[in-house]
């Protein structure tokens, strides 16, 4: 049976096994592990999963590849979830879900992984499969192209622990950009995470403009207590977001 990957829905479906070493190994699976895929597409690795772990739940919203995973659907260790994920309460999931192992659509990763951090108290550990881009932009640093809001907040909640360049023939269609397994392990999130978190996402929403006009944009914070904010950490009242160390973020909210 023949699938036609629907572009608009950003899917690339995993059709190489041979990948699935990989992936075992950088997200450490266990038979004690519950693991939650977003986007399972043909069940390729929803099926190797199923062999290692104790339990899988697998979300996909294109209910036309019901027929390739129907026999997923029969399996006790293996709960099939129809919907969008960033629309489902995945923190229901019983049981609850401790490591996120996906092949991510392309159009979702990011938002899946920002919302996860703190969304998904469970997840202990993430192996995820993004493009090259995404996976560098986790983990860039400061002053960098790629250090953006998602960079400080993956920082803040995680060490990473793994990273393997994929091909682009490990896909069905191949996609036009590189991809990479990116492995990370959460640490104890910083107190008032959710604060946290508006403040770097504020401050990185205008990224040509200073940090604390970019707050004041967005009605965080004014420009003076932003500037005075910076000052009482070291900074100068006119920096940038992506200035900032991700620690630095946690100070600029206790400041404010």
């Amino acid at each position: 049976m023949t699938v036609t990957p629907k572009k608009r829905l950003g899917q690339h479906f995993l059709v190489d096994a041979n990948i699935l070493g990989v992936i075992e190994r950088l997200a450490e699976l266990d038979s004690a592990d519950v693991a939650l895929e977003i986007g399972p597409g043909l069940g390729v690795l929803t099926r190797r999963l199923a062999e290692r772990v104790g339990h899988v739940h697998a979300v996909e919203l294109d209910r036309s590849l019901g027929p390739h995973l129907h026999d997923l659907a029969d399996r006790p260790d293996v709960d099939l979830h129809w919907g969008d994920a960033l629309a489902l309460d995945l923190a229901a999931f019983v049981p609850a879900p401790t490591k996120l192992v996906a092949n991510l659509p392309y159009n979702v990763a990011t938002p899946i992984v920002a919302d996860s951090l703190d969304g998904l108290p469970s997840i202990e550990l993430w192996a995820v499969m993004v493009q090259r881009e995404v996976a560098d932009r986790f983990f860039a640093e400061p002053s960098t192209k790629a250090y953006g809001a998602v960079s400080v907040l993956v920082q803040l909640a995680t060490r990473r622990t793994g990273y393997h360049p994929v091909a682009r023939t490990v896909f069905q269609p191949p996609p036009n950009v590189d991809s990479a397994l990116v492995a990370f392990r959460r640490v104890d999130l910083p107190e008032r995470f959710a604060r946290v978190k508006a403040v770097v996402e504020a401050s990185f929403a205008h990224r040509r403009k200073t940090l604390p006009n970019s707050l004041a944009l967005t009605g965080l914070a004014s420009r003076e207590q932003a500037a005075a904010a910076l000052e009482s950490i070291g900074r100068r009242p006119d920096s940038r977001a992506e200035a900032l160390e991700p620690a630095e973020f946690v100070a600029l909210t206790n400041a404010l």
